[in-house]
């Protein structure tokens, strides 16, 4: 019998709390958004590989001594090559046969021409493929927390850094309240353990995920200014701060936390003035440590899209590390959404159709066939 199996995994917008959350205990909003990574995996006579985005098709790969070797030099697929080496070593450790499959995905979370949105590409392309494979070797042990810790793990050890939100949000969904496990803890703690499934089994004593309801009567508005930005130089700058300006760090740190705090307790309560004052705070608070660090985290074009937000009665910010990409806002009716999009597009800015996501990684096709 050939088996095949389809996940889905949705990108992510950060909401409230970046670069705070690279630090102990400090609480982000991060919510998964409604376009997807598909990852097929399927029985095949061979291991082999294809990623459309990147043009590579039936790539041979293999396991060999502990690690996964592609027939690729290509180094996109780092992020990729670790996801299975990663997943491989645990299901080799639950004494299970692995069949040859065929791993496929597909994104789009990008623009067709190639435009990148922030989305979380390389998170929900990792998530994907922990969550194909795990789906289609153990069914049994494609539990989300485990999904989760995989994923965030291999992702981890290929970037050096990173908070992980972006791997919650894929895996589970929705909006979540969510505190990083530090990615320094987490490689230390790896380096120390014999084992993927000890890692696992570890407690990850930084880290912190839970569900939060947005309230039906909020609307969520996603605008693109049009360039993209580095996420790496804006975190290199800022955590520059911590060493230069220890003052200037503590105070973003604290106000950022308010700030948050402010956010999630008026998503809960389904108190939308609250709501908008915690993004109102959390947009100040990346503004002046943006300029503490002098680097540019709301640019003019994020400044109009946030302006005209609050000029409608709601609550604009960037989103992310800021610096380009996407900005977001929160709106008190349909009606203000509406005119929010017909605002921003006069202004050159770019109304993405995304609204959250719920339900995170999941099946979505499964056949058997003789």
């Amino acid at each position: 019998m050939a088996k095949s199996i389809t996940v889905k995994v949705p990108g992510k917008l950060m909401i409230a709390g970046e670069f705070a959350v690279l630090e102990p205990y400090q609480d982000l909003a991060v919510m998964a958004v409604n376009r997807f990574v598909y990852a097929n995996v399927s029985d095949a006579d061979s291991h082999q590989l294809t990623l459309s985005d990147f043009s590579l098709h039936k790539v041979p790969w293999s396991w060999r001594e502990t690690d996964i070797h592609i027939e690729s030099g290509d180094p996109r697929l780092s992020f990729v090559k670790e996801a299975l080496r990663v997943t491989y070593r645990y299901l080799e450790e639950q004494g299970l046969p692995i069949r040859p499959m065929h791993v496929s995905t597909r994104s789009e979370l990008d623009d067709t021409s190639g435009v990148k949105y922030g989305l979380g590409s390389s998170a929900a392309i990792v998530t994907s493929i922990v969550a194909g494979v795990l789906h289609f070797q153990a069914p049994k042990l494609a539990e989300k927390d485990t999904i989760f810790r995989l994923a965030a793990l291999s992702h981890v050890i290929t970037q050096g850094n990173g908070s992980g939100a972006d791997v919650a949000a894929s895996t589970y969904g929705g909006l979540l309240q969510f505190s990083s496990f530090q990615a320094d803890w987490l490689l230390e703690a790896y380096k120390e353990t014999n084992s993927i499934t000890e890692m696992l089994k570890k407690d990850w004593k930084y880290y912190k995920s839970k569900p939060i309801a947005l309230p039906d009567n909020v609307y969520f508005c996603v605008g693109w200014t049009g360039s993209a930005a580095s996420t790496k130089d804006l975190v290199n700058r800022v955590r520059l701060l911590k060493v230069n300006n220890a003052e200037a760090y503590n105070k973003f740190l604290e106000d950022s936390k308010n700030a948050v705090s402010k956010f999630l307790t008026g998503a809960e309560n389904g108190d939308l003035l609250q709501l908008f004052q915690g993004i109102k705070a959390n947009r100040k608070a990346l503004d002046q440590v943006g300029r503490a660090a002098d680097t540019s985290i709301e640019t003019p074009d994020l400044a109009v899209l946030c302006k005209l937000a609050e000029h409608l009665g709601g609550a604009g910010k960037p989103s992310g590390a800021g610096g380009g990409d996407c900005g977001i806002a929160f709106m008190p009716s349909e009606e203000t959404a509406k005119e929010l999009a017909l605002a921003w597009e006069k202004e050159g800015i770019k109304v993405l159709t995304i609204s959250p996501s719920i339900g995170g990684e999941m099946v979505i096709e499964e056949n058997d066939s003789i």
